[in-house]
């Protein structure tokens, strides 16, 4: 990683890997902006069970998210899978730890955008990519979808909007990301670049 290239930040919450396999496209393309490094952080889950806690460090995958990503990064992706047409409570909880960062303006004038993994076809896909901005909103981000310059639009048949980034998993997970899934994850990883450079005047 240089330290002169701009930070941004992939977060997201994946339980069977879908929602996770989505984030590291989206990382793909931002990596493939000069002078754009993707960071890749996830949320711990949360429990019924008030004393069940999980490790500080995960098994596998990213690390998890701390406050100063917040602080360090120039744009943000953030990813969830659907709940009932909602992002999942691990994510959303993590969210309503931030009022400090609401207060201080830390993400105000950044850019952003969202990403999902559902395992129907009409599971909430874009209910919880619109969810998913609402936080985003009240931090004073920047937010951006995809537009239709973008053919795979027209041609997907296994997720993919205007809004984001999105996958249709299967149960279990058991559906392979689609061309057109990755070609738009990736598309919007870059264009999420791309626009957090112009913002800084690079």
């Amino acid at each position: 990683m240089n330290p002169a290239n701009l930070d941004i930040l992939v977060l997201y919450y994946s339980r069977h890997g879908s929602t996770r396999q989505l984030a590291e496209l989206i990382a793909q393309g931002i990596d493939s902006v000069k002078g754009c490094d993707a960071r890749l952080r996830t949320v711990p889950a949360v429990s019924t069970v008030a004393e069940a806690t999980q490790p500080e460090i995960p098994d596998q995958g990213a690390p998890y998210v701390e406050l100063k990503d917040l602080e360090e990064c120039a744009g943000l992706a953030m990813g969830s899978p659907t709940r009932f047409g909602n992002m999942a409570a691990p994510l959303k909880y993590f969210w309503d730890g931030t009022s400090s960062q609401w207060l201080s303006g830390t993400l105000a004038g950044k850019p952003a955008c969202v990403f999902t993994s559902t395992g129907s076809l009409h599971g909430g896909q874009e209910s919880t990519l619109l969810s998913m901005m609402l936080p985003l909103m009240h931090h004073g981000m920047v937010l951006l979808g995809l537009p239709y310059t973008q053919p795979e639009l027209m041609t997907t048949a296994s997720g993919g909007s205007p809004y984001g980034a999105s996958h249709w998993s299967g149960v279990n997970g058991s559906h392979a990301i689609s061309e057109d899934t990755r070609s738009l994850a990736i598309a919007l990883g870059r264009r999420l670049a791309q626009i957090a450079c112009k913002l800084q005047g690079r």
